[in-house]
């Protein structure tokens, strides 16, 4: 049982369960298809309920009660300002974050397999849908489009035969450099991904978190006994809550991995790499809450705001972009409910005399 130790070990011990549940999220790459929105949709969803219940239950709570043995009446001003500052943070790095290589497009569209523009041009110049498109590989120097273009070339025997046959391979060549590009271009979104993710994993186990949804698990085991409300129970709520979150992160970065057609455990790795950060980021946090005890209401309220922050701007809208948003909300009432339980539950049942 980690009760009775250190909360810098306690920390640790909670970060390692977040990238565990990380890697889990990731290990579905084994078992399901790569096209399933439904399931990371109602992940999604869940997640943003138990996001939104604990940024009140296990930040917000605490932050209040502890600015209040200092402020008095005026406790909600320390409290007010972290919210804002953690909202304002993530929305900041958001915007500085190279998201506008994505466009308008989410990350989870790489999902769903679908004919390119040059895989229809490429049709188009071969005549037929059934001749397949090929798939560039910048290792291979002599594709199969240059060795047909080279074949094609030496068959006619009359001059106008040899410019039509030109002008085909010069088709081809484009096609070629267009899929060229493409794949480079793809490439970087997959790795824009995985950074993206493992960036903000490690603001997230301390107590802010970069342009995406955590919770502060060193914040919350090294708040233990600074307040009422800052108990056991509630840093163990928060590092649920954040493996839950987790999960679908983990299963974000492997899916689209594995479409883009690289092996299953290779999509494995990167996926759980994103959670890797975690375990050493928490004791950093759990160690800067214990030798900063003052900031301590604004650090809880900073986190709540981050929190809800990137529920409401990118939880909810990516959950309910495909059609599943009936399904998610149902998911976000459900982790609510689940959020508050353990809360409320875990946090009475410690109060109560054996």
């Amino acid at each position: 049982m980690i009760r009775g130790i250190s909360p810098v070990w306690q920390a640790l011990v909670a970060g390692c369960f977040t990238w565990g549940v990380t890697a889990l999220g990731a290990a579905l790459v084994f078992v399901m298809k790569h096209q399933n929105r439904k399931l990371l949709d109602l992940s999604l969803g869940f997640a943003a309920g138990v996001m939104t219940a604990a940024s009140f239950w296990s930040l917000l709570a605490p932050a209040i009660e502890i600015s209040e043995k200092t402020m008095g009446s005026l406790a909600f001003l320390p409290v007010a300002v972290g919210f804002a500052v953690g909202a304002a943070f993530v929305h900041f790095a958001d915007r500085m974050l190279p998201s506008c290589v994505m466009g308008d497009t989410a990350v989870m569209d790489y999902l769903a397999p679908a004919k390119t523009e040059t895989q229809l041009s490429l049709v188009s110049a071969n005549g037929s849908e059934s001749a397949p498109a090929p798939r560039y590989d910048p290792s291979d120097k002599s594709s199969g489009l240059r060795r047909r273009g080279l074949t094609n070339r030496s068959a006619p025997d009359n001059e106008g035969a040899i410019e039509e046959n030109d002008l085909a391979t010069a088709h081809e060549k484009e096609v070629m450099q267009r899929l060229e590009d493409e794949y480079r271009s793809s490439w970087r979104r997959i790795m824009l991904l995985i950074l993206a993710v493992t960036v903000h994993n490690i603001p997230e186990a301390r107590f802010n978190y970069v342009f995406s949804n955590g919770l502060a698990v060193g914040v919350g085991f090294g708040s233990v006994g600074k307040a009422e409300a800052a108990k056991f129970e509630t840093a163990f709520n928060l590092a649920v809550g954040i493996g839950l979150q987790n999960f679908p992160e983990g299963l974000a970065v492997s899916l689209p991995l594995a479409a883009f057609g690289h092996s299953k455990l290779k999509a494995f790795w990167y996926g759980q790499l994103s959670g890797m950060v975690e375990p050493i980021s928490a004791i950093l946090g759990a160690a800067a809450i214990i030798l900063m005890e003052p900031i301590l209401p604004y650090a809880l309220a900073f986190a709540a705001g981050a929190m809800i922050y990137v529920v409401v701007d990118d939880i909810i809208p990516e959950a309910q972009r495909s059609g599943n948003g009936k399904l998610a909300s149902i998911s976000c009432i459900i982790g609510f409910l689940v959020m508050m339980c353990m809360d409320v539950g875990l946090g009475d049942s410690e109060d109560k005399p054996n």
